[in-house]
């Protein structure tokens, strides 16, 4: 179950994820929804990291993201590796957020 997050003076609205299978389709909804790769997905804590996740029909692809979203880091997991990355582990801590798509207009 998603749920939304503000924080003070944010512009963004923030989706909690709740359960791994939310994040393939979150991913896949930004993709369908911007046209771009992947999804941006932000671990609520001191540090606030940042990875932008893709999926490929052979596992994922998990880029750790600098302030500036620049790539810092690239790796690509199977399903099975991805269970054990600190995205999931967020997730299972309810520290997991990704910002909101807002739909392209025509």
């Amino acid at each position: 179950m998603q749920s939304i997050a503000q924080s003070p003076g944010s512009p963004h609205r923030w989706l909690a994820v709740s359960a791994p299978e939310e994040i393939e389709f979150l991913v896949k909804e930004s993709e369908v929804l911007t046209g771009k790769p992947g999804r941006t997905f932000v671990i609520a804590g001191a540090d606030r990291l940042t990875y932008r996740v893709q999926w490929h029909t052979a596992g994922f692809k998990v880029e750790r993201l600098d302030a500036q979203g620049r790539t810092l880091n690239i790796q690509h997991l199977l399903p099975w590796e991805f269970v054990d990355h600190s995205v999931v582990e967020a997730l299972n801590a309810g520290q997991l957020f990704t910002p909101a798509i807002r739909r392209r207009h025509p």
